[in-house]
């Protein structure tokens, strides 16, 4: 223990030393001062808590995996490190990824995860070197990342700070660069206990790229942060991009050809059970498909079980042929990856999460030109705000405004339309991050080389 201190304490006295890092940060040192009992406390914790066990069990071979993977690189001239907490952060960098392979080919690409869904959901995307869980935040387990990647640049999308990985990619002169990042307004980034921490955080990255010019005031007048740029938020670039090839629905697109679609995507239990109740009350319906927010079995389940309580009847997309009738039927995706390119044969679209934590990815089925709506838990969501405001999406607070909201959208065809131009709009007017974000990438790259 007493080395741990040593080596904390000398790597600490190090970073203090570089340039544009806070002074004084005690809440800093005394993370990376505690920060060597954390695997250990974990082990002694993970009995208790299945999902701490896995997240132990799955960082067992991580090293010797990348040094399998590594080992048989080529050479190369640049080396990026891209980290992103799950699934949803890493949309925001892949066409960043694709931009940066496109202008330069010899990149090699490491990608990390901290969540099980964001590593599964992308274990095999085929532009990265090494697709990895982040190991435990510890300086020995920093260090040792660090020497095997040898990263030029080290990528962070959005949030999900952890300090030594990236003090030590500082120190070993790694270009940090922080992307689509935000500063919501009673974030917990302005607590007093925690202030002084972020921003010596938030003086560690080389660039700051914003989601909006708010932010980038937040983050330039209250942290201090001169570095920091509005660049936008790249998955509007994404979706757009994701929108042009909608081929995993062609199949589907014959059932519903000139026909007026809901699409209900990442539903929970009171989405879904909200959303029919209302359905069921219209005398003129659109046709429905169903997208759960999960799609094991005792989710679908239940799903199954509300349907058949309703009297409705149902066609899993996993077993559709040429029978199936939308007319008389409710088609419920019981399969992942259809989602958003469903959204490309709806005439509307609800969003699920808003009645629970958050409101799901809103852009999704915004850039086909369609209304949006979803439930009143949204704030967390900076682009489900703006594209309230901007009169594109509908907050659903029950019932009753639910069905009211379906009503005018079914029998006024020039609102729906009116709501759906702005969606699109809105979208196709915030695209351009990506591009910016590369050309500081690649500009950083060129300095230090």
């Amino acid at each position: 223990m007493a080395s741990d201190f040593f080596i904390t304490f000398m790597l600490f006295s190090d970073v203090m030393s570089m340039k544009n890092f806070v002074m004084h940060s005690f809440s800093l040192f005394f993370y990376t001062l505690v920060s060597p009992l954390f695997p250990g406390a974990a082990r002694i914790f993970s009995p208790l808590f299945p999902k701490l066990r896995t997240f132990i069990k799955v960082r067992k071979e991580v090293f010797n995996e990348l040094e399998k993977i590594i080992t048989h690189l080529p050479d190369s001239a640049f080396r990026i490190w891209i980290h992103s907490a799950s699934v949803g952060e890493f949309e925001q960098a892949r066409p960043i990824i694709a931009a940066l392979k496109e202008k330069r080919p010899d990149i090699i690409v490491f990608i990390s995860f901290l969540s099980n869904s964001g590593y599964n959901a992308r274990k095999n995307f085929p532009d990265a070197a090494a697709v990895f869980y982040l190991p435990i935040d510890t300086h020995a387990n920093a260090k040792k990342l660090v020497t095997l990647l040898k990263p030029d640049v080290l990528l962070l999308m959005r949030y999900d700070f952890w300090p030594n990985h990236l003090l030590e990619a500082k120190k070993y002169g790694t270009k940090l660069i922080l992307a689509a990042a935000v500063l919501q307004q009673n974030s917990a980034y302005f607590k007093p206990v925690v202030k002084g921490f972020y921003g010596s955080i938030f003086h560690l990255f080389d660039k700051i790229y914003t989601v909006s010019a708010k932010d980038t005031t937040a983050f330039r007048e209250i942290f201090m942060c001169r570095q920091t740029e509005t660049a936008g938020d790249p998955r509007f670039d994404q979706v757009l991009t994701r929108s042009k090839n909608p081929g995993r629905v062609d199949h589907l697109k014959p059932f519903f050809e000139n026909k007026t679609v809901l699409v209900a995507g990442s539903i929970w239990d009171k989405d879904s059970a909200l959303l029919l109740a209302a359905w069921q009350e219209l005398d003129e319906r659109p046709f429905l498909i169903l997208v759960p927010h999960q799609v094991d079995t005792d989710n679908m389940e239940r799903l199954y079980h509300d349907l058949q309580s309703r009297s409705l009847e149902l066609v899993k997309v996993s077993a559709i042929n040429e029978t199936f009738n939308p007319e008389r039927e409710v088609l419920v995706i019981d399969q992942t990856g259809y989602l958003v390119e469903l959204y490309s044969i709806a005439s509307m679209a609800f969003v699920g999460g808003g009645f629970g934590v958050n409101v799901h990815n809103t852009l999704e089925p915004a850039v086909y030109g369609i209304p949006v709506m979803f439930g009143p838990r949204y704030h967390n969501s900076p682009e489900a705000e703006a594209l309230v405001a901007a009169g594109g999406a509908t907050v659903i607070h029950d019932q009753e405004t639910l069905s009211a909201t379906l009503k005018v959208l079914m029998t006024d065809r020039a609102e729906k339309n009116r709501r759906g131009k702005i969606a699109e709009a809105f979208v196709k007017e915030r695209t351009g991050a990506t591009a910016k974000i590369t050309a500081g990438i690649l500009n950083l790259l060129i300095k230090s080389s």
